[in-house]
Protein backbone atom coordinates (compact mmCIF):
# COMPACT_ATOMS: atom_id res chain seq x y z
CA UNK A 1 0.00 0.00 0.00
CA UNK A 2 1.35 3.80 -1.06
CA UNK A 3 2.55 5.44 2.05
CA UNK A 4 2.45 9.04 1.29
CA UNK A 5 5.29 9.62 3.97
CA UNK A 6 8.01 7.32 2.94
CA UNK A 7 7.76 9.51 -0.51
CA UNK A 8 8.44 13.07 1.03
CA UNK A 9 11.37 11.40 3.19
CA UNK A 10 12.73 10.35 -0.19
CA UNK A 11 12.03 13.88 -1.74
CA UNK A 12 13.17 15.34 1.12
CA UNK A 13 16.61 13.76 1.91
CA UNK A 14 17.00 14.10 -2.16
CA UNK A 15 16.22 18.02 -1.47
CA UNK A 16 19.14 17.98 1.47
CA UNK A 17 21.40 16.19 -1.32
CA UNK A 18 21.07 18.69 -3.41
CA UNK A 19 22.36 21.29 -1.29
CA UNK A 20 25.81 20.27 -2.09
CA UNK A 21 28.35 19.74 -4.70
CA UNK A 22 28.42 16.98 -7.71
CA UNK A 23 31.77 16.37 -6.35
CA UNK A 24 30.84 15.70 -2.82
CA UNK A 25 27.75 13.16 -3.89
CA UNK A 26 29.85 11.72 -5.82
CA UNK A 27 32.55 10.94 -3.09
CA UNK A 28 29.56 10.13 -0.34
CA UNK A 29 28.10 7.83 -3.28
CA UNK A 30 31.27 5.63 -3.87
CA UNK A 31 32.05 5.55 0.11
CA UNK A 32 28.69 4.62 0.95
CA UNK A 33 28.07 1.93 -1.53
CA UNK A 34 30.87 -0.70 -0.13
CA UNK A 35 28.64 -0.27 3.15
CA UNK A 36 25.83 -1.30 0.35
CA UNK A 37 27.86 -4.32 -0.84
CA UNK A 38 28.27 -6.11 2.77
CA UNK A 39 24.92 -5.49 3.75
CA UNK A 40 23.61 -7.02 0.45
CA UNK A 41 26.09 -9.98 1.35
CA UNK A 42 23.73 -12.59 -0.86
CA UNK A 43 23.78 -10.90 -3.36
CA UNK A 44 27.59 -10.01 -3.34
CA UNK A 45 27.58 -13.85 -3.09
CA UNK A 46 26.00 -14.24 -6.11
CA UNK A 47 27.65 -11.62 -8.47
CA UNK A 48 31.14 -12.78 -7.59
CA UNK A 49 30.12 -16.63 -8.55
CA UNK A 50 28.65 -14.45 -11.95
CA UNK A 51 31.99 -12.64 -12.13
CA UNK A 52 34.44 -15.70 -11.85
CA UNK A 53 32.46 -17.51 -14.89
CA UNK A 54 31.86 -14.57 -16.94
CA UNK A 55 34.98 -13.05 -16.69
CA UNK A 56 36.88 -16.03 -16.93
CA UNK A 57 38.83 -14.81 -13.11
CA UNK A 58 39.33 -16.00 -10.16
CA UNK A 59 37.68 -15.45 -6.78
CA UNK A 60 40.25 -13.06 -5.24
CA UNK A 61 39.65 -10.38 -9.01
CA UNK A 62 35.96 -10.99 -8.76
CA UNK A 63 35.81 -9.59 -5.53
CA UNK A 64 37.84 -6.63 -7.12
CA UNK A 65 35.26 -6.26 -9.76
CA UNK A 66 32.30 -6.61 -7.45
CA UNK A 67 33.45 -4.07 -5.21
CA UNK A 68 34.12 -1.72 -8.09
CA UNK A 69 30.07 -2.24 -8.87
CA UNK A 70 29.16 -1.41 -5.34
CA UNK A 71 31.32 1.83 -5.97
CA UNK A 72 29.17 3.05 -8.77
CA UNK A 73 26.13 1.52 -7.65
CA UNK A 74 26.40 4.10 -4.62
CA UNK A 75 27.45 7.02 -7.09
CA UNK A 76 24.71 6.26 -9.02
CA UNK A 77 21.96 6.21 -6.23
CA UNK A 78 22.97 9.62 -4.70
CA UNK A 79 22.92 10.42 -7.98
CA UNK A 80 19.15 9.89 -8.72
CA UNK A 81 18.60 11.51 -5.85
CA UNK A 82 21.01 14.71 -7.25
CA UNK A 83 18.58 14.51 -10.22
CA UNK A 84 16.39 17.61 -10.09
CA UNK A 85 19.70 19.37 -10.37
CA UNK A 86 19.67 18.58 -14.01
CA UNK A 87 18.40 21.03 -16.49
CA UNK A 88 18.68 21.26 -20.32
CA UNK A 89 21.32 24.42 -19.61
CA UNK A 90 23.66 22.50 -17.72
CA UNK A 91 22.87 18.55 -18.38
CA UNK A 92 26.49 18.79 -20.51
CA UNK A 93 28.36 19.46 -17.58
CA UNK A 94 26.89 15.84 -15.65
CA UNK A 95 26.43 13.33 -18.79
CA UNK A 96 28.68 13.60 -21.91
CA UNK A 97 27.24 11.98 -24.82
CA UNK A 98 29.71 10.00 -26.82
CA UNK A 99 29.57 9.80 -30.85
CA UNK A 100 25.94 12.21 -31.09
CA UNK A 101 25.97 11.82 -35.02
CA UNK A 102 25.56 8.34 -34.91
CA UNK A 103 22.17 9.36 -32.83
CA UNK A 104 21.50 12.30 -35.13
CA UNK A 105 21.54 9.97 -38.20
CA UNK A 106 19.82 7.00 -36.66
CA UNK A 107 16.91 10.02 -35.82
CA UNK A 108 17.27 11.43 -39.64
CA UNK A 109 16.29 7.72 -41.23
CA UNK A 110 12.55 8.97 -39.85
CA UNK A 111 12.27 5.26 -38.32
CA UNK A 112 12.18 5.83 -34.63
CA UNK A 113 15.50 4.45 -32.80
CA UNK A 114 15.17 1.52 -30.80
CA UNK A 115 17.92 2.07 -28.09
CA UNK A 116 19.78 -1.30 -27.25
CA UNK A 117 20.89 -1.03 -23.53
CA UNK A 118 20.88 -2.74 -19.81
CA UNK A 119 21.22 -2.19 -16.41
CA UNK A 120 24.89 -0.59 -16.70
CA UNK A 121 26.11 2.50 -15.32
CA UNK A 122 23.62 4.87 -14.37
CA UNK A 123 20.95 3.95 -16.76
CA UNK A 124 18.86 6.21 -15.41
CA UNK A 125 20.69 9.33 -15.91
CA UNK A 126 21.12 8.12 -19.77
CA UNK A 127 17.32 8.42 -20.07
CA UNK A 128 17.44 12.09 -18.53
CA UNK A 129 19.95 12.83 -20.59
CA UNK A 130 18.69 12.11 -24.03
CA UNK A 131 15.50 13.95 -23.26
CA UNK A 132 17.26 16.96 -21.79
CA UNK A 133 19.66 17.41 -25.11
CA UNK A 134 16.36 17.49 -27.05
CA UNK A 135 15.50 13.99 -28.21
CA UNK A 136 12.06 12.60 -28.08
CA UNK A 137 12.58 9.76 -25.96
CA UNK A 138 9.66 7.26 -24.60
CA UNK A 139 10.46 4.44 -21.87
CA UNK A 140 8.70 2.12 -20.48
CA UNK A 141 9.67 1.41 -16.87
CA UNK A 142 9.02 -1.28 -14.03
CA UNK A 143 7.49 -0.08 -11.43
CA UNK A 144 8.96 -0.47 -7.75
CA UNK A 145 7.84 -2.88 -5.06
CA UNK A 146 8.02 0.35 -3.10
CA UNK A 147 5.40 3.04 -4.58
CA UNK A 148 7.19 5.92 -2.84
CA UNK A 149 10.23 4.80 -5.09
CA UNK A 150 8.10 4.59 -8.35
CA UNK A 151 6.75 7.99 -7.89
CA UNK A 152 9.76 9.29 -6.87
CA UNK A 153 11.81 8.20 -9.97
CA UNK A 154 8.30 8.80 -12.58
CA UNK A 155 7.88 12.74 -11.35
CA UNK A 156 12.08 12.82 -12.12
CA UNK A 157 12.14 11.25 -15.13
CA UNK A 158 8.62 13.60 -16.46
CA UNK A 159 10.42 16.68 -15.18
CA UNK A 160 13.40 15.79 -17.73
CA UNK A 161 10.85 15.54 -20.31
CA UNK A 162 11.03 11.54 -20.58
CA UNK A 163 7.65 10.11 -21.72
CA UNK A 164 7.15 7.72 -18.94
CA UNK A 165 4.72 4.25 -19.11
CA UNK A 166 4.75 1.53 -16.69
CA UNK A 167 4.63 -2.64 -17.52
CA UNK A 168 1.89 -4.55 -17.16
CA UNK A 169 -0.77 -2.88 -19.65
CA UNK A 170 -0.75 -2.22 -23.28
CA UNK A 171 3.36 -1.62 -23.16
CA UNK A 172 3.47 -2.89 -26.65
CA UNK A 173 1.05 -1.16 -28.14
CA UNK A 174 2.67 2.03 -26.55
CA UNK A 175 5.87 0.99 -27.56
CA UNK A 176 4.43 0.29 -31.50
CA UNK A 177 3.20 4.23 -31.13
CA UNK A 178 6.61 5.53 -29.91
CA UNK A 179 8.31 4.18 -33.00
CA UNK A 180 5.53 5.46 -35.63
CA UNK A 181 6.09 9.46 -34.10
CA UNK A 182 9.48 8.75 -34.95
CA UNK A 183 11.34 9.14 -31.07
CA UNK A 184 13.23 6.81 -29.01
CA UNK A 185 12.23 3.72 -27.24
CA UNK A 186 14.63 1.73 -24.64
CA UNK A 187 15.02 -1.53 -24.08
CA UNK A 188 16.48 -3.02 -20.88
CA UNK A 189 17.65 -6.19 -23.04
CA UNK A 190 20.34 -7.95 -20.22
CA UNK A 191 17.25 -9.18 -18.16
CA UNK A 192 16.38 -12.78 -18.45
CA UNK A 193 13.77 -13.17 -21.56
CA UNK A 194 11.90 -16.56 -19.80
CA UNK A 195 9.98 -18.51 -22.75
CA UNK A 196 9.56 -15.11 -25.08
CA UNK A 197 13.82 -15.25 -25.40
CA UNK A 198 16.15 -16.74 -27.79
CA UNK A 199 18.81 -19.47 -26.67
CA UNK A 200 22.79 -17.35 -26.20
CA UNK A 201 25.60 -18.30 -24.43
CA UNK A 202 25.80 -14.77 -21.81
CA UNK A 203 29.13 -14.45 -20.00
CA UNK A 204 29.78 -18.03 -19.95
CA UNK A 205 26.51 -19.54 -19.51
CA UNK A 206 23.03 -20.27 -21.64
CA UNK A 207 20.82 -17.85 -21.58
CA UNK A 208 17.15 -15.84 -22.55
CA UNK A 209 17.93 -13.46 -24.38
CA UNK A 210 15.22 -10.76 -24.92
CA UNK A 211 13.37 -10.55 -28.28
CA UNK A 212 12.11 -7.04 -28.07
CA UNK A 213 14.19 -4.67 -30.17
CA UNK A 214 14.54 -7.70 -32.81
CA UNK A 215 10.35 -8.15 -33.11
CA UNK A 216 10.54 -4.12 -33.35
CA UNK A 217 13.14 -3.56 -35.63
CA UNK A 218 11.37 -6.29 -38.09
CA UNK A 219 8.13 -4.65 -37.68
CA UNK A 220 9.18 -0.57 -38.32
CA UNK A 221 12.72 -1.09 -39.77
CA UNK A 222 13.87 1.01 -37.22
CA UNK A 223 17.64 1.46 -36.54
CA UNK A 224 18.85 -0.78 -33.23
CA UNK A 225 21.09 1.68 -31.83
CA UNK A 226 23.48 -0.27 -28.77
CA UNK A 227 23.96 2.57 -26.15
CA UNK A 228 25.33 2.15 -22.72
CA UNK A 229 25.79 4.49 -19.53
CA UNK A 230 29.19 4.19 -17.61
CA UNK A 231 31.59 6.31 -15.41
CA UNK A 232 35.05 7.82 -16.82
CA UNK A 233 38.46 7.87 -14.98
CA UNK A 234 36.93 11.16 -12.94
CA UNK A 235 33.91 8.81 -11.96
CA UNK A 236 32.02 11.62 -14.42
CA UNK A 237 29.00 10.06 -16.53
CA UNK A 238 29.45 9.28 -20.16
CA UNK A 239 26.97 7.64 -22.97
CA UNK A 240 28.88 5.10 -25.14
CA UNK A 241 26.63 5.43 -28.43
CA UNK A 242 27.66 2.51 -31.25
CA UNK A 243 27.18 1.34 -34.40
CA UNK A 244 23.33 0.70 -35.83
CA UNK A 245 22.36 -2.41 -36.17
CA UNK A 246 19.43 -3.75 -38.74
CA UNK A 247 16.52 -6.11 -38.96
CA UNK A 248 18.46 -8.50 -42.03
CA UNK A 249 15.15 -10.14 -43.68
CA UNK A 250 16.17 -13.11 -45.66
CA UNK A 251 12.48 -14.65 -45.90
CA UNK A 252 12.62 -16.73 -42.44
CA UNK A 253 11.15 -14.64 -39.98
CA UNK A 254 12.07 -16.50 -36.73
CA UNK A 255 15.50 -17.25 -37.47
CA UNK A 256 15.89 -13.05 -38.65
CA UNK A 257 14.84 -12.47 -35.29
CA UNK A 258 17.26 -14.61 -33.52
CA UNK A 259 19.83 -13.88 -35.74
CA UNK A 260 19.58 -10.19 -34.42
CA UNK A 261 18.73 -10.78 -30.93
CA UNK A 262 21.80 -13.07 -30.71
CA UNK A 263 23.69 -9.86 -32.01
CA UNK A 264 22.07 -7.77 -29.12
CA UNK A 265 23.09 -10.53 -26.65
CA UNK A 266 27.12 -10.00 -28.18
CA UNK A 267 27.34 -6.68 -28.10
CA UNK A 268 25.89 -5.71 -24.58
CA UNK A 269 28.33 -8.97 -23.65
CA UNK A 270 30.99 -7.33 -24.69
CA UNK A 271 30.82 -3.95 -23.11
CA UNK A 272 30.05 -5.84 -20.18
CA UNK A 273 33.01 -7.06 -20.63
CA UNK A 274 34.93 -3.85 -21.55
CA UNK A 275 33.53 -2.31 -18.52
CA UNK A 276 33.05 -5.11 -15.75
CA UNK A 277 32.31 -2.66 -13.07
CA UNK A 278 29.41 -1.02 -14.28
CA UNK A 279 27.18 -3.69 -14.91
CA UNK A 280 24.64 -5.69 -12.16
CA UNK A 281 26.16 -8.96 -11.87
CA UNK A 282 24.17 -10.31 -9.33
CA UNK A 283 20.40 -10.06 -11.06
CA UNK A 284 18.90 -13.07 -12.35
CA UNK A 285 19.57 -13.37 -15.73
CA UNK A 286 20.36 -16.83 -16.78
CA UNK A 287 16.90 -17.61 -14.43
CA UNK A 288 15.30 -20.09 -17.53
CA UNK A 289 16.70 -23.41 -17.15
CA UNK A 290 18.55 -25.55 -20.20
CA UNK A 291 15.82 -27.42 -20.42
CA UNK A 292 13.73 -24.48 -21.37
CA UNK A 293 16.24 -23.22 -23.96
CA UNK A 294 15.79 -26.52 -25.61
CA UNK A 295 11.68 -26.10 -25.06
CA UNK A 296 12.35 -22.82 -27.00
CA UNK A 297 15.01 -24.41 -29.94
CA UNK A 298 12.07 -26.54 -30.76
CA UNK A 299 9.62 -23.67 -31.12
CA UNK A 300 7.02 -24.99 -28.55
CA UNK A 301 6.41 -21.43 -27.01
CA UNK A 302 4.32 -18.62 -29.16
CA UNK A 303 4.79 -15.05 -27.19
CA UNK A 304 3.26 -12.40 -25.97
CA UNK A 305 4.88 -10.65 -28.86
CA UNK A 306 4.12 -12.42 -31.38
CA UNK A 307 0.16 -11.99 -30.50
CA UNK A 308 0.43 -8.24 -30.58
CA UNK A 309 2.25 -8.85 -34.48
CA UNK A 310 -0.25 -10.41 -35.27
CA UNK A 311 -3.02 -7.98 -34.41
CA UNK A 312 -1.44 -4.56 -36.08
Amino acid sequence: MFKSWQYHVVRAVGKFICLFSYDTVVAWGRKLGPVIGRLMKKQRDRGIRHVMRGMACDEKAANDIIDGVFANLGQSLMEILYTPKLMRGNIGRYVTLEDRERLDAALAEDKGVIVLTGHIGNWEWMGASLALYGYPTTTIVKNQPNDSVTRFLNENRERMGLEVFARGGNEMVIAARALKRKKILGFLADQDGGFDGVPQIFLGKLASTPRGPALFARKFRSPVLPMFSYHDEDHRQRVYIGEPIYYEDTGNKEADIAALTRRTAIITEKFIKDHPTEWLWFQHRWSTLPEEMTALQEGKVITAYDATDSKQ
